[in-house]
């Protein structure tokens, strides 16, 4: 104990910027793990269905989180006070409205939904339809920082292009994700008018087609722009559709490109060849449109340093959840989100307590620090996208973002992963503040999952901001017990089911590890603190891809 309280005041001394002389007497703050579990087990009771975005049980857990910022007399820094409320559009699935017709000349060939092709509802009208030549275009991807262009010599100007579902495997996982994302504004660039893309066989060992499905029905939610346009959508896409790999051979009927070949191309790591497909085809779909708000709730403890305090560190965890799901049965199942995201949302009210509690006892931050329990994870980063476009603060005064989501609170862990910590300074920062509770910082054991673009940090990423998602590594200090194994059995059983609830977890799993939730914020709160008093803003790597890509400056790149 003592050599922690001398290495932390160490810490102090070396980083602080124009704040009170470290002290060897100064009480050390810690995190009490009561809190965590009264925090914890409010959010995920049953009361609150699931904690959905637009629905009552979020407006409760909502409500909640306001409710502990005032207690903790933290400012308000929402549009509305501490809330900023996100306007959503929710698109329905006109039943049996999606077609797909093929034209091969005269004869016209039905592809049957569901089966053959998936098509989504969309958030811009709510009868979209579109009728074109088809081109092939590989994965559709673009990238010169990897000398990759699927667009070369082919004129795709009113057609729809036709793509392989995911990315080639040689990419690193992260920058191929970022890529990725990007396929549709790739095609709009090109003039574009409609989106095929074709599940692969590889895509089929990660996300069968079955269950892609399942969620056939489901809603497409986008948030809207000032003017109501949904934000993120491109009205030149008129049309688009997921095809079974099964049923793709029609797409290639008339083209000298074979399927088959583009299979083995994929499965030896090689870039298929695009060419036109010497057909066309028709996509149209009707859908229904519900406008609904869900709350961002957003609360600032000021810096006391005036030459850095209108700086501000980020923390954010996503509050909402999935819902309620209703059964073939009619029988209605909550999915209550203790692991996902009570837990994060419950670490970040604690840390939050701890740096009000700092600053009581005399260890005042130099720059700002901002907490925002963020809405719409689960229908698409929707709040933290809103927020990182619509900031409550100049986004170039945000220094850094530290994201919490899915801390899985079973196990006592020995190590932390920090999905981003390779692209910034704030590796160091993370891997210090681990260091000094014991805990070591691990490399991502799941690179191929590319997690660093997954949570709600990577809206602020794409605004240059430096960020890390922090998650409890797959060690544990129990030498009986597999963290990783554990991990992997929620995230097999439990993750996105019912069973991500207090009863199913505590009888499975023993019990919620409250004590290692305690020991998780601790590491958050020194991560934190460390920012707040360090003379330097957090800085990207020189050869991250991210920074480069985002933050602009010499040397940075368009894709």
């Amino acid at each position: 104990m003592k050599l922690k309280l001398l290495i932390t005041a160490v810490v102090v001394a070396v980083t602080a910027v124009a704040c009170s002389p470290a002290k060897e007497d100064i009480t050390p703050i810690k995190a009490e793990a009561n809190r965590i579990q009264a925090h914890l087990e409010f959010l995920a009771n049953d009361l609150l269905e699931g904690r959905d975005s637009g629905k009552r049980g979020h407006e409760i857990a909502a409500a909640y989180i306001e409710a502990q910022f005032k207690a903790l007399g933290l400012k308000p820094a929402g549009t509305d006070g501490y809330y900023q409320r996100v306007p959503l559009r929710t698109a329905r699935l006109v039943p049996d409205s999606a077609k797909f017709t093929l034209h091969d000349g005269d004869n016209n060939i039905e592809m049957p939904f569901p089966r053959a092709f998936l098509s989504s509802p969309s958030t811009l009208s709510e009868h979209r339809e579109v009728t074109a030549p088809l081109v092939f275009v590989g994965y559709g991807i673009v990238s010169d920082e990897f000398d990759i262009d699927d667009y070369a010599g082919l004129d795709v100007e009113g057609s729809i292009v036709v793509m392989l579902a995911g990315r080639p495997d040689f990419l690193p996982s992260e920058e191929a994700a970022h890529i990725n994302s990007i396929k549709t504004e790739l095609a709009v660039e090109r003039g574009a008018v409609g989106i095929i893309s074709v599940h692969t066989p590889k895509a089929e060992e990660v996300v069968p087609f079955d269950v892609r499905r399942m969620y056939a029905r489901s809603p497409r939610v986008r948030w809207l722009n000032s003017d109501g346009v949904p934000h993120g959508e491109y009205e030149q896409i008129k049309g688009s559709a997921l095809v079974h790999y099964e049923e793709a051979d029609a797409l290639f009927a008339r083209s000298d490109i074979s399927l088959e070949r583009v299979w083995e191309q994929m499965a030896a790591d090689e870039m298929p060849t695009g060419a036109p497909l010497n057909l066309s085809a028709s996509l149209s779909v009707r859908s229904t449109f519900e406008e609904i708000d869900s709350p961002n709730v957003i609360a600032m403890l000021e810096g006391s340093n005036p030459d850095v305090n209108n700086e501000v560190i980020l923390y954010t965890a996503h509050a909402d959840h999935i819902g309620v799901l209703e059964s073939f049965s009619e029988e209605k199942q909550i999915n209550n989100g203790a692991m996902d995201n009570a837990s994060g949302v419950a670490v970040m009210l604690e840390t939050a307590r701890m740096f009000v509690e700092a600053g009581k006892q005399g260890q005042p931050l130099g720059r700002s620090i901002m907490f925002a329990a963020v809405t719409a994870e689960e229908r698409g980063l929707l709040g933290a996208d809103y927020f990182a476009n619509n900031p409550t603060v100049p986004v170039e005064n945000i220094v850094a973002n530290v994201n919490l989501d899915m801390p899985v609170l079973l196990y006592d862990f020995a190590d932390v992963v920090a999905f981003g910590s390779n692209h910034s300074s704030l590796g160091h920062i993370v891997a210090d503040a681990a260091e000094l509770n014991g805990i070591k910082l691990s490399e991502d054991p799941m690179p191929e999952q590319a997690l660093f673009t997954r949570s709600d940090h990577y809206a602020l990423v794409k605004q240059g901001i430096p960020a890390v998602f922090l998650m409890t590594g797959f060690e544990s200090k129990n030498e009986n017990e597999d963290g990783g194994e554990i991990w992997g059995q929620f995230f097999a059983e439990h993750y996105h089911r019912p069973g991500d609830d207090l009863a199913t977890l505590n009888e499975k799993f023993g019990g919620i590890r409250y004590e290692a939730g305690a020991a998780f914020t601790q590491i958050n709160y020194d991560i934190g603190r460390v920012i707040a008093n360090d003379r330097e803003r957090p800085s990207w790597h020189p050869e991250s891809y991210f920074g480069r890509v985002f933050a602009g400056g010499e040397g940075s790149i368009r894709h």
